[in-house]
């Protein structure tokens, strides 16, 4: 024995280790280690793992030299070679490297053995006191395994749908919106590094041919969109502009005139110093979601939302916090029609590895619930981009370039496919899907001349006598509001020097019906009403229906839901002090003629006490009963039995 290998002895002797270092090697070992460190600084990592090889074959407990070999083969991705290196290095001190054990439980999980995986991040929590970074990925990746492991043995229902060649083209589409009715889909395109809005329409016999829309694209890039519910309205990102307030900020063009205007920067408090992108705006108008790292962030990104003050401005944006929010990237937030099911893109979250898709879930008390993981294969190695769902909640519409990614491969495979993405739809599985919601989509014009109005428009949910929307209609006298299933709603529309109408929408059964498609001809106030029902008088309108006054079978006592209503037609005759009404009570058929008459008088003396009692002279009003005489539908189907219940009111004069 050489006198140079009796003082390794020694020293490994009297340390108790088992294995020498780096400092402790010399000749041959020694420069075949540093020609394979040379060789893997500058990428050669076959050649580095020949020197390595060399240098073990020489001294078969070099620790270091096991080491570096080990990371070359797990860049070269020859992952079995790579755990076998690892595994022979924490058997000879797991302490020595704690970075190894690390490394061993990242191979592992790309190897799918998740639960040897979750044994190493384990382990290295339990031994590293210092890298913080590596300990709080160590403690995700062991979640993600943990849940990997779960979802791959219980796929969720999924067979996406490549959209037509008329969306998607040899470049890149992605980031889709949609419009409540479906009939409208605006995405971005990604033609030669350059970002432009594409926008198509639905027929009957699909997508048509998506085209640019010019007045909104400019020679910059523009992207991350949201349209409206009506289609009317359109929120996106852009970069680098001369009027930004930071790195990329939220813009917005409205349609005037059937054409979208020049795109305004929505400035602050939406906007900010930092990155502001992604946005969503809710079916109502009023809460705007976006993605951003401002201050006050709880990660490298996190999810805001701003609420919209009465007069269109925007109060100052909240974290959605922290049942949403982690210390990763949190991002493409798509807020639902029925206003209570959020789904986003996370790294944070336990998932199948980089960005998932999750959706979360409010409830009464304005709280969300912890994300629920979309579960494999909806997420997959491919790169899944924003998420939207039809307004019934059944279909999903998201991008990936999965076309070209092999989902069945491991979710933690660090080689990412460079294909371009696609639009792609799926049938999303129940569990999954938000609250079921409809809309009304209707045309208000002056009755007499046919010309559109613009008039206010309410709908009220008349469970809990909140205004559920309030808007106007456009220049064409158009609008279109999301109704979430489950509620009962009023829709009032009003127009100065008009009488209102009103309309009622039965969804407390969660009847996911088709959409309403109404118009809605308002009549104007007739001049000089009477101001007083005692004078000589004659009847001057039409009967209008008050369709939100509601009533007990067979009684007369008038519901809390009726008083919304009652309170449109005060302020009426409070608006016009020269008005007087009669009020006419209704009956279907059922039962004698005496009860109906008796029964249809008591229901419309309730609205008159309703009236007198909230201040309008009672000479200004006047009641009849008609009892089941003036049908307006048929008795013979309950529907028309509930449309001949009614209560009406005339203008006198």
């Amino acid at each position: 024995m050489t006198a140079l290998a009796l003082v390794l002895f020694a020293i490994v002797d009297c340390s108790g280790q088992n294995y020498v270092t780096k400092k402790e090697i010399s000749g041959g070992t020694k420069k075949a280690f540093d020609k394979g460190m040379a060789a893997y600084r500058n990428g050669k990592n076959l050649d580095a793992v020949k020197e390595f090889s060399k240098a073990l074959r020489s001294t078969d407990n070099f620790i270091d030299a096991e080491i570096q070999r080990a990371a070359a083969y797990y860049d070269l991705k020859d992952f079995k070679n790579a755990e076998k290196g690892f595994e022979r290095v924490i058997a000879l001190d797991p302490k020595y490297k704690t970075k190894v054990v690390y490394m061993l439980g990242k191979t592992k999980m790309i190897l799918k053995n998740y639960l040897g995986a979750i044994e190493q991040f384990n382990n290295y929590q339990d031994i590293e006191i210092k890298n913080n970074i590596l300990l709080a990925r160590a403690k995700k990746y062991a979640l993600d395994c943990a849940f990997v492991d779960r979802a791959i043995e219980n796929k969720v229902p999924f067979n996406p749908i490549k959209l037509s060649d008329n969306i998607n083209t040899d470049f890149a589409e992605y980031l889709p919106s949609l419009t409540a009715d479906e009939q409208t889909m605006v995405f971005t395109r990604k033609v030669n590094g350059q970002e432009d809005f594409f926008i198509c329409k639905k027929s009957e016999d699909g997508w048509r041919l998506a085209r640019s829309m010019d007045d909104i694209n400019t020679p910059a890039n523009e992207g991350a969109q949201s349209i409206s519910a009506d289609g009317k309205f359109l929120v996106f990102t852009a970069c680098n502009r001369p009027d930004g307030l930071g790195s990329c900020d939220l813009y917005f063009s409205e349609v005037k005139n059937r054409r979208w205007t020049k795109p305004k920067n929505i400035g602050a408090p939406i906007n900010s110093r930092g990155w502001d992108s992604q946005p969503s705006i809710s079916a109502d108008g009023k809460t705007l979601f976006f993605a951003s790292d401002r201050g006050g962030s709880e990660g490298e990104q996190d999810i805001w939302y701003a609420k919209r003050k009465e007069d269109g401005s925007w109060n100052t944006p909240k974290n959605a916090g922290d049942n949403i929010n982690t210390p990763n990237s949190d991002q493409s937030p798509f807020i639902h029609p029925d206003g209570q099911t959020l789904y986003f893109m996370s790294d944070g979250w336990p998932g199948m590895g980089n960005h998932d898709l999750f959706y979360s879930r409010m409830n009464e008390q304005g709280v969300w619930s912890v994300p629920t993981n979309l579960g494999f294969p909806i997420n997959s190695p491919a790169s899944e981009g924003a998420l939207v769902i039809s307004l019934n909640g059944k279909t999903a519409y998201f991008a990936s370039d999965r076309e070209n990614a092999n989902i069945e491969d491991s979710a933690f495979d660090d080689g990412k496919s460079k294909a371009d993405t696609d639009i792609y739809s799926f049938e999303l599985y129940e569990a999954a899907r938000p609250k079921p919601v409809t809309y009304v989509r209707a045309r208000v014009i002056d009755a007499k001349t046919k010309n559109p109005l613009i008039a206010k428009v309410e709908f009220v949910n008349l469970s809990t006598g909140n205004i559920h929307s309030a808007s106007t209609t456009d220049e064409d006298g158009d609008f279109l509001v999301c109704l979430p299933l489950g509620n009962n709603y009023a829709l009032n529309v009003n127009k100065e020097k008009y009488l209102f109408h009103s309309e009622n929408f039965g969804l407390s059964n969660n009847n996911a019906g088709k959409p309403y498609f109404l118009d809605i001809a308002l009549r104007k106030i007739p001049p000089a009403a009477a101001a007083s029902v005692s004078t000589p008088k004659v009847v001057k309108s039409e009967p209008i229906i008050l369709k939100n006054v509601f009533f007990d079978t067979g009684s007369a006592t008038l519901r809390s839901e009726s008083f919304t209503e009652l309170e449109k037609l005060k302020q009426l005759l409070l608006e016009n002090p020269s008005m007087a009404i009669e009020i006419y009570g209704h009956t279907d058929n059922v039962g004698s003629d005496q009860a109906n008459q008796i029964l249809s008088e008591n229901r419309a003396h309730a609205v008159y006490d309703y009236l007198i009692g909230h201040g309008i002279e009672k000479t200004r009003l006047a009641f009849k009963g008609f009892g089941e005489t003036a049908p307006i539908d048929s008795n013979d189907s309950p529907d028309g039995r509930q449309l001949n219940r009614r209560t009406e009111f005339v203008i006198l004069n």
